[in-house]
């Protein structure tokens, strides 16, 4: 019996959920070989990859960020470019420019395009908010519809494509705050905290000492091509569907059903694309943990990357030191969970 959509046997997916599973726990491996703890963002940082996702990784300084987005291209297998933004970047070094070629033999002059750094399978934006907006703004296009236009030719970039940037939220002095639009165009917002105790002294004695470990490498472009494909295929039930849709509606002031501090301390609330990236994290989530179905429980666990950075507080939240993260954190605790039947249908598509 085959998918209709996708004309694979199920056999097949089942096959590849658990190789899946199996790669997600050998890239976790290779990746405590270089860094140290931060199990919560790694998993996070796949399941953004897996869902054809981009992710804005917020943290202070000397928390590994750079080298954990290194060590996972690493061991994917994937060409990797960093680009430092910094007050003086063009949108031309990102995309790459034109430039005019004599050919020898005939002595004719053309223009030919240099590829800008952009063009690779993982882009580390280091310090993304660093870079005035017009350049920021190159960006977009290649996020949306991994293609740059340049010359009025558009020019496609490799797959897979994931630009994964990183932003201090100390320094706000000379930097340039992304705006809703680009925001929205990330789907996870993963915050990167400061280890515990014991895992700050494995950092030290790691990285203090003669000995130096690399990742491996785990799977091919090919395999995640296979892998992203798989996650759109996994069965999501109409209650969980609905269950996503409850809690993003419920960021918006304006709904009947939002909760009194949404009310007090929320501007605006998530738009659509929230709701899309919900299920398609908890798609990813259940297949890397070796389920064949999404839950209420990984809508759950994606909920703050996914809602943090997309809902725009006011002033009260503000003056009384009330975060988005928080906000999202009382939504899932108070929207209720819907059972099964509830919602109509209640059924689970047939795909596996």
């Amino acid at each position: 019996m085959t998918d209709a959509d996708t004309n694979t046997p199920k056999g097949d997916d089942v096959q590849a959920v658990e190789r899946l599973a199996d790669g997600f726990g050998r890239i976790r491996q290779e990746l405590a070989k270089v860094i140290v703890g931060q199990e919560t963002v790694i998993e996070q940082l796949l399941i953004a990859l897996f869902s054809r996702g981009h992710c804005l990784l917020v943290g202070v300084p000397g928390l590994a960020k750079t080298l954990m987005i290194r060590t996972l291209a690493d061991t994917l297998a994937l060409d990797f470019n960093r680009i430092q933004f910094t007050p003086d970047l063009m949108p031309s070094d990102i995309t790459g420019t034109e430039i005019i070629q004599e050919d020898r033999t005939s002595g004719q002059r053309e223009l030919r395009f240099l590829k800008g750094p952009v063009f690779a399978n993982i882009v580390l934006a280091d310090e993304i908010n660093r870079t005035p907006p017009k350049t920021q703004a190159a960006l977009l296009e290649a996020m949306q519809e991994h293609q740059v236009t340049v010359g009025g030719v558009k020019h496609d970039l490799p797959e897979p494509f994931f630009v994964l940037a990183t932003q201090n939220p100390i320094e706000q002095e000379g930097t340039y705050p992304l705006p809703e639009a680009q925001l929205d165009r990330f789907m996870f917002q993963v915050n990167v905290d400061y280890p515990s105790e014991d895992e700050e002294l494995a950092i030290v004695k790691q990285t203090t000492s003669e000995l130096s470990t690399t990742a491996g490498n785990v799977l091919s472009g090919d395999d995640i091509a296979e892998f992203t494909r798989l996650v759109r295929r996994v069965p999501v039930a109409d209650h969980v569907h609905r269950y996503a849709i409850q809690i993003v509606r419920r960021t918006r002031r304006d709904s009947d059903d939002a909760p009194d501090f949404v009310r007090e301390y929320v501007q605006w609330g998530a738009g659509p694309r929230a709701s899309q990236y919900l299920i398609l994290g908890a798609k990813a989530r259940a297949v890397l943990n070796g389920r064949r179905h999404a839950s209420h429980e990984d809508v759950q666990a994606v909920a703050g990357p996914v809602l943090r950075h997309r809902l725009k507080t006011n002033f009260n939240a503000d003056a009384e030191g009330v975060s988005s993260s928080e906000i999202v954190r009382r939504l899932v605790e108070t929207v209720p969970v819907i059972s099964e039947g509830a919602s109509t249908g209640g059924r689970v598509s047939q795909v596996f």
